[in-house]
């Protein structure tokens, strides 16, 4: 069997994002266990506002090949407003059960504050109505101005949660998935 390919997406488009640096640490674990990774920085893709009657806009055929390569897809997103970044939506929506159906998607939501949990629901959501297999285990990043610094994440436990996430997304890239999800099956819109 050939190596797991892991694709990190990063959800932010700020050049100091603490995002960033935990997608990067988590594919850096994947990496460690054997996988290939892949960084995929949403600010290094023009992908205008999704617009069904243009799917090929911008760079949205090279966006799409490349999570359609992954075995595993870590999505890393800050938290805006209780859920995920309007960057990371706009990117997922050129995707579809192409690039997502019976893959494992790990979960990564970093926030200013203390509560990242409804945005990590949020993304859960939407993968499970792609027909994902969602890696139980999510890593959130709260406070993170407090806990990560030059580039790196401070605190152990932070580090640790975030290591986990990226050593499962190897572990489980190969899971024989569930059958269909009462979510898939209803997501009608799929190929609107």
């Amino acid at each position: 069997m050939s190596k797991p390919h892991v694709v990190g997406v990063v959800g932010s488009l700020r050049d100091q994002s603490y995002t960033r640096v935990g997608i990067e640490r988590a594919l850096a674990a994947a990496e460690e266990m054997g996988a290939t990774t892949e960084l995929l920085d949403l600010r290094e893709f023009d992908l205008p506002v999704f617009d069904a009657d243009h799917r090929e806009a911008g760079d949205a055929v090279e966006f799409v090949d490349r999570v359609h390569t992954a075995d595993s897809i870590l999505l890393g997103t800050p938290v805006y407003h209780g859920s995920y970044s309007g960057v990371l939506k706009n990117a997922l929506d050129y995707c579809g059960f192409d690039e997502f159906e019976h893959k494992t998607v790990g979960l990564l939501a970093v926030a200013g504050g203390g509560f990242p949990i409804t945005a990590l629901e949020h993304l859960r959501s939407v993968c499970r109505a792609l027909n994902c297999w969602v890696i139980p285990h999510q890593a959130a990043i709260p406070n993170a101005r407090n806990y990560v610094a030059d580039g790196r994440i401070t605190d152990a436990d932070i580090e640790d949660r975030v290591t986990t996430l990226g050593e499962e997304a190897v572990q489980y890239a190969n899971i024989e998935p569930d059958p269909a999800c009462f979510e898939s099956t209803e997501n009608i819109g799929a190929d609107d």
